[in-house]
Formats: C-alpha cells, sequence, structure tokens
C-alpha cells in the first residue's frame, strides 16, 4: 500500500466551494421567500 504524507493545503477544494456557495445561495433565498410570504399573510389577514 503506497504511504503518502499529508500534506495541509493541497487538497482541491474547487468542488467542495460550489457545493457550498450553491448551498448559501438556496438558503438565502428560501429565507427571502418565508420573509415574503409571511409579510403577504399578515398583510392579508391584518
Amino acid at each position: 500500500m503506497a504511504e503518502e504524507k499529508h500534506e495541509h493545503g493541497k487538497m482541491n477544494i474547487e468542488v467542495q466551494e460550489k457545493t457550498f456557495d450553491a448551498f448559501i445561495r438556496a438558503v438565502s433565498w428560501g429565507t427571502g421567500i418565508c420573509l415574503v410570504a409571511l409579510v403577504l399573510l399578515y398583510l392579508i389577514n391584518g
């Protein structure tokens, strides 16, 4: 079995960064949609 020493900071994390960015974007949009829906419900039923 090949033994390779781990070098901190050498791993390619481009895919993880893209996934995290997409997750943050989705959470931001979801939060915004929920807030708009709550405001509209308040205005309609208020």
